[in-house]
């Protein structure tokens, strides 16, 4: 934000240099950027955050220098004389797009007469709107004519964009805010053609649309020498579609700038005001009467509390009640009710970041000054720890990049083809947005696979690149009625091309580094978008974990993936409802371990999880590992549709060494349990 040192002496007395303000500002939040002479005057160039847009215009950065210093403040009361005929009766306003636009204004000037800017007005534009060569010289402003010009002005005064319409080209009398049309055009006062679509908001008469709202007026309708009656807009125009509709069309703008900032909501009539006023003092004319304004009712600012305790809390400071309540007053907020301990303030409708009391308490400090906060100022600080969430997450992370995967960050909305691709987690209808909130994109997605499998084909094509992917995120999954709100829960989902018992040792890695002592049952599923008998659901204490499968290959060409993909998803709340996140102190028994070899002829469908499961039953505390062999098939000796495991076992006491003949007992226990409850054979010699 540019400011002129001349410009700023309109409202409050300087009585300073310009290098002991640049440094005070830059003190209270506004960082000094550099300052460059223009003829005169001096341009102060202010780095102004996203949250500070009452400072992108001269009147709010007077505020705040009259704060600092004590200074009085002048801001101008705009007066028009609305002697002209009622603007209702010429014009009709019609807004569709709420969502867009909140708020319109119109006011109408008949008679003017279009010309060069006089000199006062000129100096103060190219004051601010200059641009560095490369050389190091200065681009200056090129005048455009004394209307426009005014627009600018009053825009760079106070921070409220405008527009000035050509009432001649307005077809109708009619100013509709409307969607953009599919593919509808608009030739922009740049001189360039932009395609719009219906995300886009513009402003439009009935026939035409005239300007893309909050952005760039339309070259049909702009101001030239032959305009004698204008339209002023002043208005306020959602951020979200401004900056929407500036990325989409690359087409950044001063307004745009503002606007995408939020401007203040009881600012734009007086803007209007302001405007009018100055273009009939330089270019002549009447104005109607009246004003159209869509939404002339402000809401209040909420309240917000402040102890005078916090501030001692927070600071490490005393700050005088009167001093806290001279500061927030000329800030613009308004006390409403107070006593000994605390007062409840309402914020100025120009300060939209201030809504917590946390936020009173930084601008006391910001004003009084972070130098008078002494370094060893006793600020009572209590030691914070990591959520149990934020643990797991990193553990994690860090067995997911050790595996060679990398973390990805996919969009919640989808298009409808790719949440068709996969949804293990439930086959209900996803729920959808009524409004694209991305390109074709309306449905919340159900599973984090289909995301990232489009990501590592994104991967692919550009880059030839096998991309690994893992995500945290929230998945959204409908509930029975079309009334119930959607199960959002935490999701861990990656895709690799490993193969499956790599993708599964993965998994068993992380259940094992987050402390899961309970073993997950696995269940062979037929997963649609999974290759069938090659995905499995996993299960804990009845509660489904997730779900491993290899991709089908229909997935895989739909995405032109080249190559087979293993994908798992897992369910954030029951692993977390299972881990120990802190390694439980275990003791170690100083006797000896018994270990034995046990070989089983079992049917084929008996899965080593299940024999596993049965084997610790079988033998309780005194079993301190199972590991698995071998499998081996001899249909010669053992019949069609048997197979050999070859497992071992290791037993121990705690209490006392472990008998030869106490161990025979345990191994008979689990060899009859096996037999009985998995029709088990052991294996002689």
């Amino acid at each position: 934000m540019l400011v002129s040192w001349k410009w700023l002496q309109r409202y409050v007395p300087l009585q300073m240099s310009h290098e002991e303000l640049s440094q005070r500002l830059a003190l209270s939040g506004l960082n000094h950027e550099g300052s460059t002479e223009i003829g005169e005057d001096i341009a102060i160039d202010l780095e102004v955050t996203s949250n500070r847009g009452d400072c992108l215009g001269h009147i709010g950065v007077a505020r705040e220098v009259a704060v600092l210093y004590d200074l009085p403040l002048t801001t101008p009361e705009p007066s028009v004389l609305n002697d002209g005929p009622a603007i209702e009766d010429s014009l009709q306003v019609r807004n569709d797009f709420l969502e867009a636009c909140p708020r319109y204004t119109a006011r109408r000037i008949r008679g003017i007469k279009v010309g060069p800017s006089p000199d006062w007005l000129v100096e103060a534009l190219q004051s601010v709107f200059w641009k560095r060569r490369r050389d190091g010289g200065l681009d200056e402003y090129q005048p455009i004519n004394n209307v426009v010009d005014v627009t600018n002005f009053v825009m760079m005064e106070c921070g409220q964009p405008l527009h000035a319409f050509d009432w001649a080209k307005i077809a109708g009398g009619e100013i509709r805010i409307r969607p953009a049309a599919a593919k509808e055009t608009l030739e922009a006062i740049d001189h360039k053609s932009y395609e719009l679509d219906p995300r886009v908001c513009v402003i439009a008469d009935a026939e035409k649309p005239l300007a893309i709202a909050g952005v760039m007026g339309g070259a049909g309708s702009e101001v030239g020498t032959a305009t004698t009656d204008v339209l002023i807009e002043a208005a306020i125009f959602t951020p979200l579609f401004v900056r929407r509709a500036a990325r989409k069309l690359k087409l950044h703008s001063p307004s745009s700038f503002r606007f995408e900032r939020r401007v203040d909501p009881l600012g734009v009539d007086w803007a209007s005001r302001r405007c009018c006023e100055l273009i009939v003092e330089t270019a002549g004319g009447t104005v109607d009467s009246g004003v159209i304004d869509t939404a002339s009712q402000i809401p209040d600012s909420p309240s917000v509390v402040l102890r005078l305790s916090q501030l001692k809390r927070v600071l490490g400071i005393e700050i005088p009640a009167a001093e806290v309540g001279r500061i927030l007053s000329r800030l613009g907020c308004e006390a409403q009710r107070s006593d000994a301990d605390q007062t409840i303030w309402v914020p100025p409708t120009w300060r939209h970041d201030l809504t917590r009391e946390v936020d009173l308490v930084e601008e006391v400090a910001r004003i009084h000054g972070y130098d008078k906060i002494p370094e060893d100022a006793p600020i009572p600080v209590a030691a914070s720890a990591k959520r149990p969430f934020d643990v797991a997450a990193e553990q994690i992370r860090h067995v997911l990049t050790a595996a060679g995967i990398s973390e990805a960050m996919t969009p919640s909305i989808v298009v409808d083809s790719l949440d068709d691709l996969l949804s293990p987690w439930t086959q209900r209808d996803a729920l959808a947005t009524q409004v694209a909130m991305l390109e074709g994109a309306r449905r919340l997605r159900r599973s984090l696979i289909p995301s990232l499998l489009n990501s590592r084909s994104g991967n692919w094509a550009a880059a030839s690149l096998h991309a690994n992917l893992f995500e945290l995120a929230h998945t959204y999954l409908p509930g029975k009625e079309a009334t119930d709100l959607p199960d959002e829960q935490y999701t861990l989902a990656f895709v690799t091309g490993a193969d499956f018992y790599q993708a599964k040792g993965i998994v068993e890695t992380l259940l094992r580094r987050l402390g899961v002592q309970v073993q997950a049952e696995v269940s062979v599923e037929s997963i649609a978008g999974m290759v069938e008998n090659q995905s499995i659901r996993l299960q804990i204490a009845g509660e489904t974990l997730g779900y491993v499968g290899l991709i089908d290959s229909a997935v895989q060409k739909s995405l032109k993936l080249p190559g087979a993909v293993v994908a798992a998803e897992l369910s954030i709340p029951v692993l977390m409802a299972h881990c120990h996140l802190v390694p439980q102190f275990q003791s170690v028994s100083p006797y000896p371990t018994v270990s034995r070899d046990l070989n089983f002829v079992v049917n084929e469908q008996v899965r080593w999880s299940a024999l596993r499961k049965v084997v610790r039953s079988a033998v309780g505390d005194e079993l301190t590992d199972i590991r698995y062999q071998e499998t081996y098939r001899n249909t010669d000796k053992d019949g069609a549709g048997k197979k050999r495991i070859l497992l071992s076992v290791d037993l121990q006491r705690s209490d006392a060494t472990l008998t030869g003949g106490e161990a025979d007992q345990l191994v008979q226990s689990v060899i009859q349990t096996c037999e009985k409850e998995l029709d088990a054979k052991l294996l002689d010699g």
